[in-house]
């Protein structure tokens, strides 16, 4: 059982566009009759809508065919301690503040710069709801999470060169955004960067990816190792388990329990226990990642990770991006700054995907490139991975520094 309730405002061009105030709220019943499995949503909860959604799950179980595979978790993985994770910032901010902040952070950004041309606006959103669990196994709990975010996006024009770039800020703690001044000058910078960006031959290449998209590539992982393709035998990485995957150096680890960080719960989707633990470590595949019926149809047993992982972490590496150690360990090659398109074969590894970015030579950023489509086979980037960057981006449920990757196909001109 859920609700939810926030607001949302945006401004463009230093006037307002949107008011929104959003409010919800939802009951999802499932039931099992043996192993058939019946499920039912209503957003009414008035005493007679719960009654005829139990009775609608009832029925479509009584008509489902028999799953051996279907049923509630093992009681003994259910969670029996829920730490307090300090995921309830509340924001107080009203309309005229939410404004006042959106119009600033786009001001910022279209004062930055006289080739700042044009805005999609800015945004302020605040979030707060609650999630209630239960099962006929004795599981009861709730809690409360908020999660808050401002946001830029500006284009920038030289000649016949049109670039759009954006940057944002999101914390479950008002108190942890950045200032909207800040955020508006990133966006204002990352547009201006990527003008009369050009194409570049095909060839291949070192690529690096930068933190914030880096996460994709984790994501792909984390696909290829979730129980519904492994059971499909949809995926590249079947029967890897305890093999290499990745080099040695590289730890990817889970993290459910960080204080106020935005993928953290005690529990996943069926109320099992999360636990910190290892998923590749010494570059080895230590654990595949599992719900109660992904697990029963391999023959295993449920990770916690009904609802997806929490908190992926790839352990950094020693080299400062900011610095530019990074861009001096790539040398010469691509860095990727935006991908397009989603062209990834769970089933092959095949991977390509189209691209934005920069060329660099000798350690330094020498200009910006555009319209190229880069190639691999996620098992070979996989192992190819010759650095992690300490530039960790800590604004999803995948925390990633910058991603560097030996040799990559380029198609461009």
């Amino acid at each position: 059982m859920s609700q939810e309730n926030g607001l949302s405002v945006s401004a463009r061009l230093g006037d307002v566009e949107t008011i929104e105030h959003h409010c919800g709220q939802g009951l999802g019943i499932t039931v099992y009759f043996d192993q058939r499995k019946g499920t039912a949503n209503t957003t009414d909860l008035s005493p007679d809508s719960i009654k005829e959604t139990v009775s609608a799950a009832c029925s479509i179980a009584r008509y489902t065919s028999e799953d051996e595979y279907a049923g509630l978790p093992e009681k003994d993985l259910l969670a029996t301690e829920f730490p307090d994770l300090e995921l309830n910032h509340p924001w107080g901010v009203n309309v005229d503040d939410a404004i006042a902040m959106a119009i600033e952070c786009e001001d910022a950004a279209r004062t930055y710069h006289p080739e700042i041309s044009n805005s999609e606006g800015a945004s302020v959103n605040t979030h707060q709801g609650i999630h209630v669990m239960g099962n006929s196994l004795g599981f009861l709990h709730g809690y409360i999470s908020t999660r808050h975010s401002l946001s830029c996006s500006v284009l920038a024009q030289r000649g016949d060169s049109m670039q759009r770039d954006y940057w944002y800020s999101v914390s479950r703690n008002a108190l942890n955004l950045e200032q909207p001044i800040e955020i508006g000058k990133k966006a204002a910078e990352r547009a201006l960067r990527r003008l009369e960006g050009r194409s570049i031959s095909t060839r291949q290449c070192p690529v690096m990816y930068s933190a914030e998209i880096a996460s994709s590539l984790l994501a792909s992982f984390i696909g290829a190792i979730s129980g519904g393709n492994l059971y499909r035998k949809s995926s590249f990485l079947l029967e890897a388990l305890d093999t290499q995957v990745f080099p040695e150096f590289i730890h990817i680890h889970e993290q459910p329990h960080l204080i106020g960080a935005l993928g953290s719960a005690a529990y996943d989707g069926e109320g099992v226990a999360t636990k910190t633990r290892d998923i590749v470590s010494d570059g080895i595949l230590r654990s595949y990642v599992l719900s109660t019926y992904s697990a029963r149809k391999l023959g295993l047993h449920s990770t916690g990770n009904a609802g997806g992982v929490r908190n992926l972490t790839i352990t950094p590496g020693e080299f400062d991006y900011e610095e530019m150690e990074m861009l001096k360990q790539l040398d010469t090659g691509l860095l990727v700054t935006e991908l397009m398109g989603q062209g990834v074969n769970m089933v092959t590894g095949d991977y390509s995907r189209g691209a934005a970015g920069f060329w660099v030579e000798n350690g330094e950023i020498q200009y910006p490139v555009e319209e190229i489509t880069i190639a691999g086979n996620l098992k070979d980037m996989f192992k190819n991975i010759i650095a992690v960057g300490n530039d960790v981006d800590y604004r999803g449920n995948v925390r990633t520094g910058s991603i560097l990757v030996e040799r990559m196909s380029i198609a461009g001109e």
